[in-house]
């Protein structure tokens, strides 16, 4: 597992203590109830702090899986 995809494991089962490391890697809001709008923020705010980024607030509400977000952090940390 390469070390963006690690550490955003680590960030999902902060977030959703519940999950797996597989289910983790391969969650999505629409198939996980416990992925609300808080839970979404708070999301946010663990990888913000994981990767010293910083996520802009109009892409959070699109970032709704698990690959969506590795690539939304991928990104963000090759234009740093």
């Amino acid at each position: 597992m390469d070390d963006v995809k690690e550490r955003l494991v680590k960030c999902f089962q902060i977030v959703f203590p519940g999950l797996s490391e597989p289910d983790a890697a391969s969650v999505s809001q629409a198939g996980y109830a416990a992925w609300d709008s808080v839970a979404a923020i708070t999301l946010a705010n663990v990888v913000e702090e994981e990767f010293a980024i910083e996520m802009d607030l109009e892409a959070i509400g699109d970032l709704d899986s698990f690959g969506k977000v590795q690539h939304y952090v991928e990104g963000k940390l090759q234009n740093a």
